[in-house]
């Protein structure tokens, strides 16, 4: 018996596909297809697909043409495929033709020819985000880079009145409702405090809207804004991007399977002696509103949002009004602390303590790709590692993309959770 093997994404299965399948399996008597997944589609730099796996895999066995089909999971799992199931041919599409040589050496290769004029970026791009950036925060530089890895997003222009600032070369506009007009969503990056302004203004113009973090500064404005986006059918996204990062979420399940028993205390650290100078005299701009939403993640994500307390050490300096604040939260049965600082450095790390265990993650932990679960029996610890490709803003302008287009919500950071970093913002204005 001939086996033959061949790989792809099959997002939105239409009759390029159709035809590779087609060709694959006439090399052949038996055809095994590997369908990648989202994350390792991540690290070939494709993403952004419009469906989940089990469709993309179901798509392809109902074509009736693979005898297998199998997911593609990791690098060099080709190799292992091919050794495994003692293929005879690997056959893949002629846009990949030469990558793939270095497989010569286990079976043939084959490189067929491909369905002109369709693929699934094509029909990704029928529905493209037009995207218009207004503000001049460092995170629009990021937001412009990661968006030219995503299918069926487009940068569209930026609007900003901060002209000391240096800004990618996009459209530029003067006017904040013209930028809305040409878009279909707006990234706001302006200072905190005309947050809740701007995004606001986009929703009441039919706008869907990505927001760096926090979305307001009090509970009322924020629950004010997703009550006005959901009344209007519009996504709000609060972008804090280590929510959506693959090693925060694995962490994150871990701890939910028990693996460190019941989490007791958390200590979240995130420093940066970086002070972007013309912000300095802005009364928002400070430790807290810097770096607050980052640091009290992981603290929301596992312990929940409905703490007993919240209480602040603050220190202020000449040029800032907070260049460093302790924040302790008391819950029911666990306490956490986050430290944060600007024009302060320390390590900045995170550790998780349960009563089974711990989980270390080193500086800076909001990207890290690498943790450790520690034990008493140090014999029993564990590394975990993983690709943190756009340290998760890529993966959130995919989730934004795909709530748009297909109407869901944002299952990685939620209205509530959001909601909870205004209240704490308030809190904090409070403290002072």
């Amino acid at each position: 018996m001939i086996k033959v093997i061949t790989y792809g994404t099959f997002d939105l299965l239409h009759e390029g596909h159709i035809n590779i399948l087609k060709r694959a399996k006439a090399l052949g008597d038996y055809l095994i297809v590997g369908v990648t997944t989202e994350n390792f589609d991540i690290t070939r730099g494709k993403i952004n697909v419009r469906q989940s796996l089990m469709e993309r895999m179901e798509a392809v066995r109902n074509t009736g043409i693979a005898d297998e089909v199998i997911p593609e999971e990791y690098v060099g799992q080709k190799i292992d495929d091919i050794k495994r199931n003692n293929v005879s041919i690997f056959a893949l599409g002629s846009d990949w033709e030469g990558k793939f040589d270095y497989l010569n050496e286990y079976c043939k290769v084959v490189y067929l020819p491909r369905t002109e004029g369709i693929s699934s970026s094509q029909l990704r791009a029928d529905k493209l985000v037009k995207v218009g950036i207004a503000g001049s925060d460092p995170t629009v530089l990021k937001l412009v880079k990661q968006a030219e890895t995503v299918n069926g997003i487009e940068i569209e222009g930026i609007y900003c009145d901060e002209t000391e600032v240096t800004l990618p070369s996009k459209n530029k506009y003067a006017d904040f409702d013209k930028l809305a007009a040409d878009c279909d969503a707006v990234y706001v990056a302006v200072r905190p405090e005309l947050r809740y302004g701007y995004i606001k203004k986009a929703l009441e113009s039919g706008k869907h809207v990505i927001s760096e973090s926090p979305v307001a500064m009090s509970e009322k404005q924020a629950r004010e804004l997703y009550g006005l986006a959901a009344k209007k059918n519009l996504q709000l996204f609060d972008s804090v991007k280590t929510a959506y990062a693959l090693p925060f979420l694995r962490l994150i399940l871990l701890i939910k399977s028990g693996l460190i028993g019941e989490v007791k205390n958390i200590d979240a650290t995130c420093t940066s002696l970086e002070v972007r100078e013309w912000l300095k005299k802005t009364k928002y701009y400070t430790s807290f509103t810097g770096w607050g939403s980052i640091a009290v993640l992981p603290v929301f994500k596992i312990l929940g949002t409905e703490y007993e307390s919240v209480s602040f050490l603050t220190l202020n300096s000449e040029e800032m009004n907070d260049i460093y604040t302790k924040a302790t939260f008391k819950y029911k049965n666990a306490l956490a602390t986050i430290n944060v600082g600007v024009g302060v450095k320390s390590e900045g790390d995170l550790r998780i303590s349960g009563t089974k265990g711990y989980i270390y993650v080193p500086a800076p932990w909001w990207k890290s790709g690498y943790f450790e679960v520690r034990f008493e029996n140090a014999s029993k610890n564990k590394p975990y590692y993983y690709e943190n490709e756009g340290e998760g803003l890529r993966m959130e302008l995919v989730q934004f993309v795909r709530s748009i287009t297909t109407n869901e919500s944002n299952f990685y950071f939620d209205s509530e959770l959001s909601t909870a970093i205004s209240k704490v913002m308030e809190e904090y204005e409070k403290s002072l």
